[in-house]
């Protein structure tokens, strides 16, 4: 479906309103990996129950761990991080998450596994993490670094392992989390930067599931067992920096149910830098999946943006960067495009169809362009349901109660 976005500015009645997001995709997966590998049954409450989040679910089936959802609560019966089956097919679809994360356990695991994914899945690289887990022990056969895989895996692997984390830090994320699979528990040394609130919070997941993770100079070592829990997932902060960033273009006050400062997640930084950014230089390679959203609103700031620190950002559902350029062209928007970001600078856009080119968040970013502007059309809107299905529901939603009367 295209979804043509309604031009609110200057019809603003209400500025307070309240919006609400589905829970984290980054907690609700990395709860539902801690809870299958945990000792015991353990309920998740307020999971995203997104496509992401349903693949992985169904992936875990697969690997024989049992999962009921009933609405948005999942409860997993853990096998102990042993898993019940040696032998598997399972399909990560578009997940890259489940497809990371999933790779690992498998790679930890005593058996043959194969792994598969769609064919958007299938044109990101995840060599630096398949590097890692062959030194580690694993036997895994792909092409190119890509999906599908074969893995045979071993639960004795290597006791120190390297990680590159240069492109992604979900390959550190991954390994620690399935390290418990080792018999004789892992340590991990990294290579390369990259933003580490995304590792801050699987350490701090962890120890809530009651593992040990230790850090010294980049170094990591994880022991112990997970033990079953109930776990409160918090509201996805990816999802809520869209409605707060409708405050930076229109002078509203949208505020997003749940949402608090002290949130694991890090694109809570995101929230922050909009209260007083206006145009100039900012690195986001620490919270990256807004360099979308920054650039979908830069049009209207007071200075030319220079967003950078974000090449990673080309291999993810798409090439993003480029994805940036090609739709603020196609608005009439001057954009100058970098290896590591972009330029923008200030003009009103013109009336165009945006190019998801399959992405969720390419789709949800630019309807906030098109709040302030004639004609903007967001083609394939539906993608949005790989995170946050209903997202264009709850922006009419927000856009009807800020342009209401007040009874």
């Amino acid at each position: 479906m295209n979804y043509a976005v309604k031009n609110i500015y200057g019809k603003i009645k209400n500025k307070s309103v309240t919006a609400q997001v589905p829970g984290s995709k980054s907690i609700t997966v990395r709860a539902f990996l801690l809870a299958a590998l945990a000792n015991g049954q353990s309920t998740i409450c307020n999971a995203q129950i997104s496509d992401d989040c349903a693949a992985f679910l169904d992936c875990l089936k697969a690997l024989g761990i049992a999962c009921e959802v009933d609405g948005t609560t999942v409860k997993i019966e853990g096998c102990g991080g042993k898993l019940p089956v040696k032998s598997a097919k399972i399909n990560v679809r578009s997940a890259g998450t489940a497809a990371r994360f999933l790779t690992a356990l498998l790679a930890f695991s005593d058996g043959e596994f194969y792994v598969d994914s769609s064919e958007q899945m299938q044109k990101r690289p995840i060599q630096q993490l398949l590097e890692s887990l062959t030194a580690a022990g694993a036997t895994i056969i792909s092409d190119g670094g890509t999906f599908p895989l074969k893995i045979c895996g071993s639960s004795n692997p290597n006791p120190e392992i390297t990680v590159d984390i240069t492109k992604s830090s979900q390959y550190l994320s991954a390994i620690l989390m399935a390290g418990v699979c080792a018999k004789s528990g892992v340590k991990l040394n990294t290579v390369g930067q990259h933003g580490l609130d995304y590792v801050n919070m699987t350490v701090d997941m962890m120890r809530s599931f009651g593992v040990t993770v230790m850090e010294q100079d980049g170094a990591y070592t994880v022991n112990g067992k997970y033990s079953a829990r109930k776990y409160d997932i918090e509201p996805d902060i990816s999802a809520a920096c869209y409605f707060y960033t409708i405050n930076k273009i229109l002078g509203t006050d949208v505020k997003v149910k749940g949402v608090t400062s002290h949130s694991l997640q890090g694109d809570v930084k995101f929230i922050n830098l909009l209260k007083n950014f206006n145009g100039g230089k900012v690195d986001m390679s620490a919270f990256s999946d807004q360099a979308l959203t920054l650039a979908a609103i830069a049009p209207y700031l007071d200075r030319p943006t220079t967003i950078c620190g974000i090449s990673h950002i080309r291999e993810q559902e798409c090439d993003r960067i480029k994805a940036i350029s090609q739709n603020l062209s196609a608005m009439g928007v001057k954009c100058e495009e970098h290896a590591d970001g972009v330029t923008i600078y200030p003009s009103l856009p013109k009336p165009a169809k945006i190019n998801t080119f399959g992405d969720h968040r390419v789709a949800m970013a630019f309807a906030l362009t098109g709040l302030r502007a004639d004609g903007i059309e967001i083609q394939n809107a539906e993608v949005c349901s790989k995170t946050f299905k209903n997202y264009f529901d709850e922006l009419d939603r927000i856009c009807f109660e800020l342009t209401k009367w007040k009874e």
